[in-house]
């Protein structure tokens, strides 16, 4: 079984060979030698590095306390999350799964092999506990692909300790600053073998490749634009191009069953299907049209699993809500059963959709269409003309929806007709998200305006599914010669919930139509 541990860490270079005196940290008491510990670590990676290009490193690593497999994510300068799977002499299947969206069909292959001299010092405070590890480590590297060329240098690392306050680390550094240590130049020793080691005229590639070139759209293309945002296309190929990006960085969490991860996934495909339907002058439907189609069946698997989420969330907190005197029966055993039940099911089902070659013929078309966009007429058009029509013409579809919800008498015609209008709101919200960097302080507004608008759509629809849920509930418990009646109350208190967001409406919609600037 695999670990996860997070990492805190800085990385130094010196001239010397020896540690400054680190007993002059604030907060350090005593530095215990730890001796010397010889590491051996073989990276893998692509041919063309898509791990590195995304900073995602994977090794075999023997020596040390921490032998085995570790797979490392970055999460913010300087913080990484350390998967750890035991000591194989192949990769195992659940780290081979986490790298899939990245790699997809290409093989992982050995690229570089680091053999390391360690020297750790651990940094303790006045009662014994450890504040942080320091190592120097003398490394010597070696690339194993090509013409194999090597590279040897010194380097510090400093890593906090679990639990310890990263503050600390700030303390290190001044003290290792006054003494001449500097920040290293390379985010990790892969990244620095990479460099030194590759062929001369070649470096390594800072961005992930485009794959499948079958899957790219074969058609005659108009010129891409290039640089700095500009045109109406510029604007919108970067925010495909930002939840593209969250797409292939969000699979490992889904995976992991991360909390959340699934409802981001969720929207970052929808926020691409929206995208291309919302910009067809833009992007030409002819090559989005089918690439929109594999979004909305991604977007409704992954939804299987995050409807369940939020109703498990809901109900349980509406059901602790209750008092003591109205909750009759085993209410909260029964709702935990379904629930486990629920989420269990959905999240294998999720993980066998992010296996599935539909999913990853899914990123490499991304990929292809991000590597040669199908621009269509308004493509290389200035942005305000051609994304703020785009824009108002979601908006007025949502206008026509919410009036035809607002004269139907309360009841199913209108729930749906509520439900549908939820939908466009999400549509206009990410009309405009994609718009705002081109657009300014209006986007912004009917972004902040739509998000408001799709909490109270949204609690309404949740308040449907919940009522539904509840009465299936109910079904099994009187089945079982248990008390319906606790189940009753929280329809009912649904009931209300539902009831109080339809009178609310009309003054919102009110309200967004006054403030609307675009």
């Amino acid at each position: 079984m695999a670990d996860t541990k997070r990492e805190i860490e800085r990385k130094y270079q010196s001239d010397q060979d020896e540690l400054p005196d680190l007993t002059r940290v604030p907060g350090v008491a005593s530095v215990l030698d730890q001796g010397v510990t010889r590491l051996d670590a073989t990276y893998h990676d692509t041919a063309d590095e898509r791990l590195n290009a995304s900073a995602v490193t994977l090794r075999r690593r023997t020596g040390g306390s921490d032998a085995g497999w570790h797979l490392k994510f970055p999460v913010a300068p300087g913080v990484r999350d350390e998967i750890r799977a035991p000591l194989s002499d192949t990769l195992p299947d659940e780290l081979a799964a986490l790298v899939r969206s990245r790699v997809r069909d290409h093989a992982l292959l050995p690229v570089i092999r680091l053999r390391s001299d360690r020297a750790v010092r651990h940094l303790l405070d006045a009662d014994g506990r450890l504040l942080a590890e320091v190592s120097v480590d003398t490394v010597h590297a070696q690339r194993l692909t090509g013409d194999g060329g090597t590279a040897q240098w010194t380097e510090i690392e400093v890593e906090l300790a679990d639990d310890g306050d990263p503050a600390f680390l700030d303390k290190v550094e001044k003290r290792l600053r006054k003494a001449g240590v500097r920040p290293s130049a390379s985010a990790s020793k892969l990244a620095r073998a990479l460099a030194e080691t590759a062929p001369d005229g070649t470096t390594a590639p800072t961005t992930a490749p485009a794959t499948a070139p079958e899957a790219a759209p074969k058609q005659k293309r108009r010129s891409r634009p290039a640089g700095k945002p500009v045109t109406a296309a510029d604007h919108v190929l970067a925010y495909v191009r930002a939840q593209r990006d969250a797409l292939v960085e969000l699979d490992p969490a889904v995976r992991q069953d991360i909390p959340d991860s699934v409802h981001r996934m969720r929207v970052a495909t929808r926020r691409l299907r929206s995208t291309f339907r919302t910009f067809r002058t833009v992007l030409d439907p002819e090559t989005t049209d089918p690439v929109a189609t594999d979004l909305k069946w991604l977007a409704g698997e992954l939804g299987l699993d995050r409807d369940q989420e939020v109703l498990a969330d809901r109900l349980g907190t509406a059901l602790a809500e209750l008092p003591a005197t109205l909750v009759h029966g085993p209410v909260a055993d029964r709702l935990a059963t379904w629930s486990r039940a629920r989420h269990s099911g959905a999240h294998g089902r999720v993980t066998g959709i992010l296996d599935s070659r539909r999913y990853l013929t899914l990123l490499d078309t991304l990929d292809a269409l991000l590597a040669d966009p199908p621009l269509h007429k308004k493509a290389g058009t200035k942005p305000a003309k051609t994304l703020t029509k785009a824009v108002r013409k979601d908006f007025d579809k949502l206008a026509g929806l919410v009036a035809r919800a607002l004269d139907l008498p309360p009841g199913t015609d209108r729930d749906v007709a509520l439900h549908e209008a939820r939908k466009k709101t999400k549509r206009t919200r990410y009309a405009a998200e994609a718009a705002a960097p081109a657009l300014g302080e209006p986007a912004k507004e009917l972004v902040g305006a739509m998000k408001s608008l799709q909490g109270l759509l949204g609690d309404h629809q949740d308040s449907v599914m919940a009522r539904q849920t509840l009465r299936e509930l109910a079904a099994v418990a009187h089945a079982a010669g248990e008390s319906a009646f606790t189940y009753g109350v929280l329809h009912g208190r649904e009931e209300h919930r539902a009831q109080v967001a339809e009178a609310a409406l009309p003054e919102a919609w009110t309200s967004i139509r006054r403030s609307t600037a675009l």
